[in-house]
């Protein structure tokens, strides 16, 4: 059985792991976080300290939007935008990955402590009852400090999380 964690869709380009489980997983992945990619592969910003990280960070982002884009997958994610809270059929990425598109909506239930792209994680983590998978120590120090109910785990503990017996 597959085990679902909450992501945005950057982590897939910056955490080349999260590609390679050892179990099969299921990634929901709020679709606002996949038009931040947009924004990520033009911005002259760096993503990633060292200059040809970054490059190959910027590269992996452009495949997952090709792979966004390709005719069936995305008229998956437009069936899910048709009505919020709609999910998209599984788009499978190897034998062990599958990723679905949320059409999250923002309530602004945790607009005082946590951004909008935040809190469609934790509100889609929180109806979903899946795992949120994050690279940012300081969102789940706030989680943690506003007692938010989800789990929450670093992709450095991914394995972990996989392996783990850990229910939300």
């Amino acid at each position: 059985m597959s085990k679902t964690f909450i992501i945005e869709a950057v982590m897939l380009a910056v955490h080349g792991q999260l590609m390679l489980p050892s179990k099969p997983v299921t990634y929901l992945i709020p679709y606002t976080t996949i038009q931040e990619l947009y924004e990520l592969h033009t911005s002259p910003e760096p993503i990633m300290l060292e200059h040809e990280d970054d490059g190959f960070v910027k590269q992996m982002i452009g495949e997952l939007i090709v792979f966004f884009e390709e005719s069936f997958n995305k008229k998956k994610i437009e069936k899910a935008l048709s009505i919020p809270w709609g999910k998209s059929p599984p788009l499978p990425i190897n034998e062990h990955v599958t990723l679905m598109v949320v059409y999250a909506i923002d309530n602004e239930a945790y607009g005082d402590q946590f951004d909008p792209i935040e809190t469609e994680l934790i509100l889609t983590a929180i109806r979903e009852k899946a795992i949120l998978l994050t690279d940012q120590f300081d969102f789940i120090e706030r989680l943690v400090e506003s007692a938010i109910p989800v789990e929450a785990f670093d992709v450095e503990d991914f394995e972990f999380a996989v392996e783990g017996d850990n229910q939300v």
